[in-house]
């Protein structure tokens, strides 16, 4: 327990810092955007503050999932990850729009832009990345410390197109390139937001964890020795980390449930990291009028 302890907070650590690395470039960077007229700065700085929102939602992801329920919330708070990542997809929506209509109004009417300053940014912010990138990459490895890489990689990608812009405008003068190449910044602002606002939505409405088969575990637990059938299975995120799962299961001999349930919450644990199972025992006999009516994952498949 103590050590669990200690590689959590030693998780939130390294999340904390890559999230205050990552929003105090992103000020940075849009600052220098707006003064060297480079929307392709600009639209980069977006996508590293959707970057610093996603590392904050995985550190408060992270700290719900460790609270205590109480007499209120008897699962704890962690749906508040799932409503913080809807919120910001929201706003990052907001800031995508923004940045599309910018993007179109420069195409028609171009400015001079800076490129020197565009291309010494970018590569602070390449550079910068890359330090998270490597952060993120020592350690226990989660869902959230997964999600949150693979939205640092993104935005490496985004970098990467800032600097080829500025170095572009340094050589050849073309500033068409700064609005091209923000709208494929926006491309990538766009997959990880809908990403995002899928996996928040479908968290709220406590939905099959995406990846997870429903009827795949079902027909796992009927295999289980002494189990006629399985069902009223439901299966849900209480966070992003935490899954649930409830069922009612149909066992030949009631004498054996002990035996049963030992083997069943060992299954769910070691196949599909199902740790918070209830599951209710019946008797044959007792479920013979529920199986017209109900979905149910019999113990031989025929």
């Amino acid at each position: 327990m103590h050590n669990h302890a200690h590689t959590t907070k030693a998780n939130l650590s390294t999340l904390y810092v890559a999230a205050a690395l990552t929003l105090s470039f992103a000020l940075v960077e849009a600052g220098a955007g707006w003064w060297s007229n480079s929307l392709a700065l600009m639209s980069d700085a977006g996508h590293m503050l959707a970057d610093a929102s996603a590392l904050l939602i995985a550190s408060l992801g992270a700290w719900f999932a460790y609270r205590q329920p109480t007499n209120r919330f008897s699962y704890g708070l962690g749906k508040a990850e799932f409503i913080a990542a809807f919120c910001n997809g929201l706003l990052m929506l907001v800031v995508v729009t923004g940045i599309v209509y910018h993007a179109v109004e420069r195409i028609f009417q171009p400015l001079e832009i800076r490129g020197e300053i565009v291309t010494s940014v970018a590569f602070v912010g390449l550079m910068l990345n890359v330090l998270v990138l490597y952060l993120l990459g020592h350690g226990e490895t989660d869902l959230n410390r997964r999600a949150a890489m693979l939205h640092v990689l993104g935005d490496l990608l985004a970098s990467v197109a800032a600097l080829v812009s500025g170095l572009v405008i340094l050589s050849t003068g073309w500033v068409m390139v700064d609005p091209v190449l923000s709208l494929i910044i926006v491309t990538l602002i766009l997959f990880s937001t809908f990403r995002l606002l899928r996996e928040a939505v479908h968290g709220l409405l406590s939905g099959v964890p995406l990846g997870l088969s429903l009827q795949s575990v079902g027909i796992d637990m009927a295999k289980i020795s002494g189990v006629a059938s399985v069902h009223d299975l439901h299966v849900w995120s209480i966070t992003s980390k935490r899954i649930a799962l409830s069922a009612h299961v149909v066992i030949t001999d009631i004498s054996q449930w002990p035996s049963v349930l030992k083997d069943l919450q060992t299954m769910l644990r070691q196949t599909y990291g199902i740790e918070h199972v209830t599951l209710q025992p019946e008797t044959a006999t007792s479920f013979m009028v529920f199986t017209e009516t109900k979905k149910t994952y019999p113990s031989k498949l025929g």
